[in-house]
């Protein structure tokens, strides 16, 4: 298959078209960067790599990173990581608190950004510096040393982050959290704020695709069933309320970020990093869900 023919029919197809969405309004920094960038980049199992676009600029991976503190959290405590957090969609936004009282503090899933705390206190119990090992992870598994926090964009998540910080207590009084809410929160921000181009993303999920995946270090990430289970709860979690939809409409596990970013996988075969900035009324990337509903139509490699 002529994957590059087709990224590039269909990307210069979405770029003559318009973008009806608007750039994250909920972090600040993100709203200056330039609305207009799209870029796509595509490895597939056997490591071949397309692109279009500006797949080599880094942007703000937000949410997607979720799905590495996911899978690292997985990799080191297995099973127990279900005793606090669910596998449950949620049908309602990234932010709700609405669920944690009838669940009794634990969140419907760990991409909800109640889950996603939850994970980042569990990673907080097992290393003494857990932003510095989990940056050497997504490092690791990208095969680029490259990649790094950033600050101002942490900083500027922390000055407006009060329904995060609601959240980050509210768990805290379920006991849920066994570290200080203010150092988790500290975490959260710092791991949400990576940056990485649609070819690192791509290269990183690929411990998603490939049974045979190992790391630049020669370690596997996760096991055969831990993949199956990561990928799962991509497919019916990864985009929120919105995660019916992607289903529907492209048929891949994936993940999104406000940074207006998407990555898909279909294992076995490829992972898709998508980014542009604007984002529709769901806060998933307006071009970059419309790329991947077409992509998977024009290849027919939905896994449906």
């Amino acid at each position: 298959m002529n994957y590059q023919e087709i990224i590039s029919e269909i990307y210069d197809d979405l770029k003559s078209t318009e973008d009806s969405g608007q750039v994250a309004s909920i972090i600040p920094e993100l709203a200056k960067i330039d609305p207009d960038q799209f870029g796509v980049y595509l490895t597939t199992a056997d490591n071949r790599e397309f692109g279009i676009g500006e797949w080599g600029t880094k942007f703000s991976i937000q949410s997607i990173t979720k799905v590495f503190a996911l899978s690292l959290a997985y990799q080191l405590v297995g099973d127990r990581l279900w005793k606090r957090v669910d596998v449950e969609p949620s049908g309602s936004p990234f932010n709700s608190l609405v669920q944690l009282e009838t669940n009794n503090g634990i969140p419907r899933n760990p991409f909800m950004n109640a889950g996603a705390l939850v994970v980042c206190d569990i990673l907080m119990g097992q290393f003494e510096n857990p932003a510095e090992h989990f940056l050497s992870f997504i490092r690791e598994v990208a095969s680029s040393t490259g990649i790094s926090y950033s600050e101002t964009i942490a900083n500027s998540e922390k000055a407006t982050g009060y329904r995060n910080i609601a959240l980050c207590n509210y768990l805290k009084s379920f006991g849920n959290l066994e570290n200080d809410p203010d150092q988790v929160l500290d975490f959260y921000f710092n791991i949400c704020s990576i940056e990485m181009s649609c070819q690192e993303l791509s290269n990183a999920f690929l411990f998603l695709v490939n049974d045979d995946f190992r790391t630049s270090e020669n370690r596997q990430v996760l096991n055969m069933s831990q993949a199956k289970r990561v990928n799962a709860i991509m497919q019916t979690c990864g985009f929120y309320d919105e995660s019916g939809e992607f289903a529907f409409r492209v048929g891949l596990p994936g993940k999104s970020g406000v940074g207006g970013g998407i990555i898909a996988v279909h294992p076995d075969k490829y992972c898709i990093a998508v980014w542009s900035p604007k984002l529709n009324k769901k806060g998933n990337s307006y071009r970059g869900m419309k790329f991947l509903e077409l992509f998977t139509t024009k290849t027919a490699s939905s896994i449906f």
